[in-house]
């Protein structure tokens, strides 16, 4: 029988402001997970973390997209945003667009990643949580690991990964996705996902070795809130999950694009560029500026079903020299204040609060 694995997550309420989850919504969501576990409709459960986002991590076996798990989830963050609530905690229920759930929650405001596999031999799985900013922020760090032999030896000295991966990119603006295979089309990749703002790694595959070509190695949460909604409502907040090892790249493969804090979109209002900052994730509370933008990496032994606990690798100090960096351009990018690169592109700015501002000057602007 198939493992799947799947990440949903969501704000439902920060402490204070935008910077962490209140440990009553942890315990509220373990609880519920736990009563689920305990009756049979999961396999087990890891509640996370980052910055406000509340990840819950759910091994079973029912496949992707499975009603019944998706519906635990929401039923999980409607009660966490119940908790809120009663605290009175900032943006209560913000990613709970709708007022039923209708079967999935994609298109209804929180974000989900899952990958459906046959456990090999050894099963190791690294979920990154990422807070303050969008899905285009794993394309960088995704390509490297399964396209850059700069950061992944294994894709030279491993000969079960010369046959490469195919990406998944979808047009998050036109809702369009196209196929596009590494190492031949690598220039063709790298012109669309650079456009990380429109351009967005969903899956990658394997071409070789070990794995089934059907089977997904990685898999990123791509929901963009402010499509969903029309407006700014809080960045995306993106989840991920990669498998490693025996044909993949190895963890350490896998953790290596992570000592280079790229620059990404969100940050404070979701309008500017900052670096992201990976981090243990009880340090995955976002202060200055709402920020910078974190990712946190928790580690997991897959065995018949069970994630066996979670292992948090940012908390190594071989990252301290990243968040050192980071903490530098942090203060390189807050010196422009209100100006381009700091803040957005004005096309990045359609789904912010931007438009209001510049509704109010409409009836003042004239032709030159």
């Amino acid at each position: 029988m198939k493992t799947t694995v799947s990440i949903i997550k969501a704000d439902v309420g920060g402490f204070p402001g935008h910077a962490t989850v209140h440990p009553a919504l942890m315990k509220k969501a373990e609880e519920e997970l736990e009563a689920a576990k305990k009756n049979g409709a999961i396999k087990d459960y890891f509640v996370a973390k980052c910055g406000d986002d509340l990840d819950l991590i759910i091994s079973h076996d029912k496949g992707k997209d499975n009603e019944g798990i998706h519906k635990l989830a929401w039923d999980t963050f409607v009660a966490c945003t119940e908790v809120a609530k009663k605290m009175k905690l900032y943006g209560a229920g913000q990613d709970l667009l709708a007022d039923t759930f209708s079967g999935n929650v994609k298109g209804m405001g929180p974000g989900s990643a899952e990958i459906e596999f046959e456990e090999r031999k050894s099963e190791p799985l690294i979920t990154f949580l990422m807070d303050k900013t969008e899905p285009g922020a794993f394309n960088l760090p995704i390509f490297r690991m399964f396209g850059d032999p700069f950061s992944t030896a294994g894709l030279v000295i491993d000969e079960t990964m010369h046959s490469g991966f195919t990406f998944e990119v979808y047009d998050v603006m036109e809702n369009k996705k196209v196929m596009l295979n590494t190492p031949e089309e690598t220039y063709d990749l790298l012109a669309l996902i650079g456009g990380k703002s429109r351009y967005v790694i969903k899956r990658v595959y394997p071409r070789g070795g070990k794995v089934p070509k059907e089977e997904a190695v990685a898999c990123i949460s791509t929901d963009k809130l402010s499509k969903i909604a029309g407006k700014y409502v809080g960045k995306d907040d993106p989840v991920a999950m990669v498998r490693c090892q025996s044909g993949l790249p190895a963890v350490g493969e896998a953790l290596e694009p992570w000592a280079f804090p790229h620059l990404v979109s969100g940050w404070m209002r979701g309008s500017h560029n900052g670096p992201i900052m990976p981090c243990g994730m009880d340090d995955a509370n976002p202060s200055r500026f709402d920020g910078p933008p974190r990712v946190v990496a928790l580690g997991f032994q897959v065995a018949d079903g069970m994630l066996g606990g979670a292992h948090d690798f940012f908390k190594d100090k071989a990252y301290d020299k990243a968040r050192e960096k980071a903490l530098y351009v942090a203060d390189y990018m807050r010196a422009h204040g209100p100006f381009e690169p700091h803040r957005l592109p004005s096309e990045d700015m359609e789904y912010t609060t931007l438009p209001a501002v510049l509704k109010k000057l409409e009836g003042r602007l004239t032709e030159m």
